[in-house]
């Protein structure tokens, strides 16, 4: 029997022969390659078809890191104040409630103490659906306390960022947290204790001019977007065309800002030897 029944010029399909597809099953990459989810997630969410990276969030990072996916969280419910009460066309404290509610996050990093290979180790990762992954005082504080665990433990530190730069609703105080950062990451380096930093797409502004860029090792996922201000701002200033390729991870690699593009497939294999070379 036919699965449909033609009625005058239309097509009807019966109830009962309708099928209901769930909806979220396939993600196509900006080239156009199709895969299915589950084999997507299996895959670090990585394409294997052209290598795109998807988007991640802290949550799948720690999943993928992790051994088993067991973590320790620190400082969970730290948020931000409003230190020059912001408002534009709408308040940061309503901002920031609403990012809580739609993220289910605190704040634009979180951090997690746990093995990797075995290997106990502290992970700073920063979550971009937060507010674009903007670095406010909450950022640079949970970063501070993350560097101050592993000195105090001796433990290793990867710090994974993703950010559109410094949070302009915090001003100054947001700026604030490009040296405090690197205070810390002095007193680090003092006890010679890694610290390694990836860098995900896009990773900019201010973080990229403090800790992003000052690991041990740098490593960079493929195709990321890295660089301070954005290129049609860099255009305008220096009145000319940009080089092809220019701020992606691999034009970076070939001019010494990173040390090494991992595939996501790779990089826990790959941070986990960097750390057991350099301990």
């Amino acid at each position: 029997m036919a699965w449909f029944l033609r009625k005058k010029k239309n097509i009807i399909t019966s109830i009962r022969e309708r099928k209901n597809f769930p909806k979220g099953l396939w993600y196509r990459s900006p080239s156009g390659k199709i895969i299915d989810v589950e084999k997507l997630k299996k895959n670090s969410y990585v394409n294997p078809e052209d290598g795109y990276h998807v988007r991640i969030h802290s949550k799948e990072y720690f999943e993928i890191l992790f051994d088993d996916g067991k973590f320790l969280e620190m400082n969970v419910k730290m948020t931000s104040k409003d230190p020059i009460k912001w408002v534009d066309c709408k308040k940061y404290t309503d901002r920031i409630k609403e990012a809580i509610k739609r993220t289910n996050l605190y704040d634009s990093i979180r951090t997690g103490v746990g093995k990797m290979k075995g290997i106990d180790l502290v992970i700073s990762c920063m979550d971009f659906s937060f507010i674009g992954g903007s670095m406010g005082s909450v950022v640079g504080e949970k970063i501070s306390r993350a560097i101050k665990y592993c000195i105090e433990k001796k433990l290793p530190y990867i710090l994974i960022s993703k950010s559109g730069g410094a949070r302009i609703m915090e001003s100054s105080f947001s700026l604030m947290q490009m040296a405090k950062t690197i205070a810390r990451l002095t007193q680090l380096r003092d006890a010679r204790i890694p610290y390694i930093s990836v860098l995900t797409d896009p990773t900019t502004g201010g973080v990229t001019a403090s800790y992003a860029l000052l690991g041990d090792i740098n490593i960079a996922e493929p195709g990321a977007l890295i660089g301070f201000a954005g290129p049609r701002v860099i255009r305008e200033t220096i009145g000319r065309d940009l080089p092809k390729g220019f701020q992606t991870a691999e034009f970076l690699l070939e001019h010494g800002f990173i040390d090494l593009i991992s595939s996501r497939t790779e990089l826990k294999k790959n941070i986990s030897n960097l750390i057991s070379m350099m301990i």
